[in-house]
């Protein structure tokens, strides 16, 4: 297991940029190598690169886990395909289109913003096969910015209330540990990204939120002071 810290161009905000699971990594076009190499080296899976919609955000308009992928917009036939290699996707056209800050999923679960209806929330559940909850994450309905899971834990908003991070770990069956990025950033699921083997945060991140999050995913193995930085 690694934990390790990184910018992307000149950001700290890994989550909007990168997306991973324990199948592969999505990284838009425009990453360098090396930090591609390292994506691959510490989360020990295949990086995966495209836009989602021509948008370089990925982190931000897409939702996965190991069994499917949802976006808000359409896709392009190349987009499509290369995600497809991973994971089916679906696009389900909503209000509330970038997926990957209103869905916080793994493989046991998925909690979505508040405002999805029910057609959405079936779609989810069929594309992701697992069972989808309405919840927020302190007050927030962006649960996938707010929060960040994995299939060994889930870190939070450090404000979740009691009551949200019962539901939260209910539903994704792991537990919940709350904690900021990015020196006092308190929507965790824009700083960094993580697997059940790694953890990739924001340069800022000091060594106190380290030590949270890596109590929050489970990662007790080492930790990597840094990774070689993107160009700004």
């Amino acid at each position: 297991m690694a934990i390790a810290r990184t910018l992307i161009e000149g950001s700290p905000y890994l989550g909007i940029y990168l997306k991973v699971s324990d199948k592969a990594a999505l990284l838009p076009p425009t990453i360098p190598r090396t930090l591609a190499n390292e994506v691959e080296r510490i989360f020990e899976v295949a990086p995966v690169r495209t836009n989602i919609g021509e948008s370089e955000i990925v982190g931000a308009l897409l939702a996965w886990n190991s069994f499917g992928a949802v976006v808000g917009d359409d896709l392009d036939d190349v987009e499509r395909a290369t995600i497809e290699k991973v994971v089916p996707v679906s696009v389900i056209r909503t209000r509330q289109n970038a997926m990957g800050n209103n869905i916080l999923v793994n493989d046991t679960g998925a909690v979505v913003h508040p405002e999805f209806s029910d057609e959405a929330v079936r779609r989810i559940e069929r594309t992701l096969k697992v069972p989808a909850r309405r919840g927020t994450v302190a007050g927030l309905g962006t649960v996938g910015m707010a929060a960040a899971a994995t299939n060994r834990g889930v870190v939070v908003h450090p404000k979740t209330t009691d009551t949200e991070a019962a539901h939260i770990g209910a539903t994704l069956g792991v537990a919940v540990h709350r904690s900021t990025g990015n020196f006092g950033v308190p929507i965790v699921g824009a700083c960094l990204v993580a697997n059940s083997r790694a953890l990739l945060v924001g340069r800022p991140t000091t060594p106190v939120e380290i030590v949270h999050l890596q109590e929050g995913f489970q990662l007790f193995d080492r930790y990597e002071s840094s990774v070689r930085r993107s160009p700004a």
